[in-house]
């Protein structure tokens, strides 16, 4: 198979040295980074996803203090996980519960053990091939490259990599040294987190890839379609965090009090009223996250 970049073996050190020496040097520094426990590993993953990092420090801190080993996370009340999620406005609310039955996985599946491969690692629930692929890497320093939007960000304006998933994960596999797949997989996110954003900073970040990148030598920094994320402001997702969060703080809640309580031009009848509404809730309910009592007025609760 030819190789993805246009890089001689001496070129390929050079890249590997200089960004490895760039971070060493100076890097974000993220609690998350200096654990090796998959599971603390695992709950930064999660609560990353379309979220900065900076962001969930607290809650991920939060978290594990609360539940700080894979064994009490699987014997949790999956309600209190869930209020949880939505009180740290972590999103996407249906993350903790796929967390949780990961958990239980774990300890029903693999006798309490992580396990170390990625394909094992994509067996638990709510890991895809990114999420696998990075719990590998950080906790055992194997699984290979991670590409994530940053990461191909910085490979599509250094290198020339066309905008093409595959292409993607060959050159970052073809840069990955044998020997620090950790280490080199938390530089080149870091690279594109703090050097090569969307408005890159090549000079004041001091990028080491400068010598090589084809952006910084034509002026050129296009960059891959970045899907953009919904507005949260009155959208869906927003009402149903509101959904979990009051059913946190209560057992329960009629349909309509709770349609009153999580917006104020809430009518029964109207266009945003019971028939919304109920579609939000079996939202929810198909994600296993609350259930509804239907005898006379429907009234819902957190599943439990």
């Amino acid at each position: 198979m030819s190789p993805a970049l246009s890089l001689s073996a001496a070129e390929r050190e050079a890249v590997q040295t200089a960004l490895l020496s760039w971070y060493e040097a100076d890097h974000r520094e993220f609690p998350w980074r200096e654990r090796e426990d998959p599971y603390a590993i695992l709950v930064s993953e999660v609560m990353s996803q379309q979220t900065q990092l900076d962001r969930i420090v607290d809650p991920w801190a939060a978290f594990l203090d609360r539940w700080p080993t894979v064994e009490a996370l699987a014997d949790a009340d999956r309600a209190d996980v869930v209020a949880f999620w939505s009180d740290h406005r972590l999103g996407y609310n249906n993350r903790a519960r796929y967390l949780q039955e990961a958990a239980e996985q774990i300890c029903s599946e693999f006798d309490g053990a992580f396990p170390k491969d990625p394909d094992a690692l994509e067996s638990l629930m709510g890991v895809g091939p990114y999420t696998a692929t990075a719990v590998a890497s950080f906790a055992f320093d194997t699984g290979g490259a991670v590409v994530d939007t940053n990461v191909k960000r910085v490979l599509h304006r250094a290198f020339e990599v066309p905008d093409d998933e595959a292409a993607f994960e060959a050159a970052a596999d073809e840069l990955l040294p044998a020997d620090s797949a950790g280490q080199w997989n938390n530089a080149i996110m870091e690279l594109g987190g703090v050097a090569c954003e969307k408005t890159p900073r090549c000079d004041e970040a001091g990028c080491p890839w400068r010598e090589w990148c084809h952006a910084y030598q034509t002026g050129d920094f296009t960059a891959p379609d970045v899907p953009t994320q919904p507005s949260f402001e009155g959208s869906r997702r927003q009402f149903r965090g509101r959904i979990i969060r009051l059913l946190g703080e209560h057992d329960e809640m009629d349909l309509d009090t709770l349609g009153h309580r999580i917006r104020v031009d809430y009518t029964p009848d109207g266009e945003q009223g019971r028939a919304w509404l109920r579609g939000l809730v079996d939202d929810l309910i198909e994600d296993g996250l609350v259930s509804i009592d239907t005898d006379g007025q429907p009234t819902v609760q957190l599943r439990r």
